[in-house]
C-alpha cells in the first residue's frame, strides 16, 4: 500500500502545480500583431482577449478589409502565443511529460 500511498501524494502535487498553473495563466498576457505593428491584440494566457490597438493610419473608410484581416491576423499571432505559453507551463507542471497530440489540460 506504500505505493497507493506515494502516488496519492504525487496526484495532489500535481493537482497543486495544476492549481498555481491556471493562476499564472491568468494573470498572464501575450501581444500578436500584424501590419508591421499597426494591428496589436493582447490576450491573457488562458485566451480571452483583453486589449485591441489599431494605429489611427488605419482608420479609412477605404481600407475596412485591410484592417479586418490585420485584427485576424494579429488575433492569430497572439493566439499561438498563448498556447506556446499554455504549453510551457503545462511542460513544467507534468515534468516534462510530452501530452499525446490533442490532449488540452485542464480538462
Amino acid at each position: 500500500m506504500k505505493n497507493l500511498g506515494d502516488m496519492m501524494k504525487q496526484v495532489q502535487a500535481m493537482q497543486s502545480k495544476m492549481a498555481d498553473m491556471q493562476t499564472k495563466l491568468e494573470t498572464a498576457t501575450v501581444t500578436g500583431q500584424s501590419g508591421g505593428g499597426l494591428v496589436k491584440v493582447t490576450l491573457t494566457g488562458k485566451g480571452a482577449m483583453s486589449a485591441l490597438h489599431v494605429d489611427t493610419s488605419l482608420m479609412k473608410e477605404d481600407e475596412k478589409e485591410i484592417l479586418e484581416d490585420l485584427i485576424v491576423a494579429a488575433h492569430a499571432d497572439a493566439k499561438a502565443k498563448s498556447e506556446a505559453l499554455m504549453a510551457e507551463e503545462m511542460k513544467s507542471v507534468t515534468g516534462g511529460l510530452a501530452l499525446p497530440p490533442g490532449m488540452k489540460l485542464p480538462f
